[in-house]
């Protein structure tokens, strides 16, 4: 894809830096980061994307096993710091 479109950086085009503004802001983007195999249908729940920081966090009290629920999302619908 870089060679078609020419391009020489690392990043995705739609990458942009964004500074961590305070505790909420990281949680907002740790949910996201958690959620995303849910939000894109490789699982049902966070807690089945195996390979996931989300165990340790659950372990640290942060969140519970059962956080973000079950998919139920329909197309159009903006979660978790979109």
């Amino acid at each position: 894809m870089k060679i078609k479109r020419r391009e020489a950086c690392i990043w995705q085009r739609r990458y942009w830096e964004h500074f961590i503004r305070d505790e909420k802001d990281f949680q907002r983007h740790f949910d996201y980061l958690h959620f995303n195999p849910v939000k894109h249908s490789l699982v049902n729940q966070v807690c089945d994307w195996k390979a996931s920081s989300f165990f340790k966090y659950v372990e640290l009290g942060h969140y519970d096993l059962d956080w973000g629920g079950y998919n139920h999302i329909d197309e159009g619908d903006q979660l978790y710091g979109e």
